[in-house]
């Protein structure tokens, strides 16, 4: 594990090509390096296309880059993988109950299934889930399945959370609770989150530090630390500081579709 202060997740100098057909190929990414320190939530934003879930799929290992290190420090070797990752969607299994897909995570990875329920039944309440543990997932709201995704998650015990818009399917109303209890939930966590998010609302009032991606092939054009205290109420966003940093993210959004 690293010290505090010291990153969990640096990419150093990252690139991803794909062949294409007649012997070109498509540069999803160039030369991307950023970092993430130990429990801090940390958003990516950009314009869509630009790889920002590429990058995740680099980060969690399904894919590797074409140039460029990516580097988890971890009690295990450090390489690309060691992370628990929630795609956009939920992807639980419409035959499993809600506990037994919490749980498949650690039954995949060869955990102590019986230890993983007893953890999963511990955090229910504090997931919003409490008295659904064997309900199915055709049951559930779409806030509930996403906390059911993001409990199963957690359940993987890593110490880097990639979260790649789990809110971008949500109405108004529910995705502004679930940003809520995801800074509840993260305060209680030791861990680090990488959050992919389209909105730029979001990325500012969740986190510490926020990257700007460019078009694609994406590169990293703008690193801006958050700096607003914690913890936050819904208050800071009509804040002098908070209209300031988003004008910043915008300016840098708009400036690359110049």
């Amino acid at each position: 594990m690293a010290a505090a202060g010291q990153p969990v997740l640096r990419l150093s100098g990252v690139s991803k090509a794909y062949p294409a057909n007649g012997g070109q190929s498509v540069q999803a990414l160039r030369s991307v390096s950023l970092e993430v320190g130990r429990r801090e939530f940390v958003s990516l934003v950009g314009p869509s296309g630009c790889g920002k879930s590429t990058l995740l799929g680099l980060i969690a290992g399904l894919e590797e880059p074409t140039e460029g290190a990516i580097e988890i420090a971890s009690d295990s070797d450090g390489s690309p993988g060691q992370v628990a990752y929630m795609p956009q969607r939920d992807l639980l299994l419409p035959w499993r109950s809600l506990l037994d897909n919490a749980t498949l995570g650690a039954e995949v990875g060869g955990g102590d299934r019986a230890a993983a329920r007893k953890r999963a039944q511990s955090l229910l309440p504090a997931f919003g889930l409490e008295g659904f543990a064997d309900a199915l997932p055709h049951t559930l709201s779409g806030g509930m399945r996403q906390r059911a995704a993001l409990l199963r998650t957690v359940l993987l015990d890593r110490e880097i959370l990639l979260l790649d818009e789990p809110f971008g399917a949500l109405d108004a109303l529910t995705r502004a609770a679930l940003q809520e209890w995801l800074l509840e939930i993260w305060e209680r966590l030791e861990a680090a989150v990488l959050f992919v998010t389209h909105d730029v609302e979001e990325a500012l009032w969740l986190s510490d530090r926020v990257y700007v991606m460019t078009r694609r092939p994406g590169s990293i054009q703008l690193d801006l630390p958050v700096g607003l205290p914690r913890p936050r109420t819904r208050a800071v966003r009509g804040t002098p500081a908070f209209a300031a940093l988003k004008q910043r993210l915008l300016d840098a959004l708009l400036a690359d579709t110049a």
